[in-house]
């Protein structure tokens, strides 16, 4: 009997980007429900939770860019033709 394990299942590259810019989006959009959330918290708590809120947002775009940076490159997806070697 097998047991399909998600922990061992290969996830792409573009799937994991994919993720951390839907999660980015949805904190992003999140932003004025927060601050009807807070709205009856005292004023230092209000600011703690949008310090915090700014920070897992800070956060996401940081992991989102070091995503980006590790994409594997693909020479089909690019304009620009390789190098040729010197004569």
């Amino acid at each position: 009997m097998a047991i399909w394990n998600i922990q061992t299942s290969p996830v792409t590259h573009e799937l994991r980007i994919a993720r951390v810019q839907r999660t980015l989006q949805w904190f992003e959009e999140d932003i004025p429900l927060l601050n009807l959330r807070v709205k009856e918290l005292s004023p230092e708590r209000q600011a703690s939770a949008r310090t915090f809120a700014a920070a897992v947002i800070d956060q996401t775009r940081a992991e989102l860019r070091r995503l980006l940076e590790l994409q594997p490159y693909d020479e089909n997806d690019s304009g620009v033709s390789p190098c040729e070697p010197a004569d």
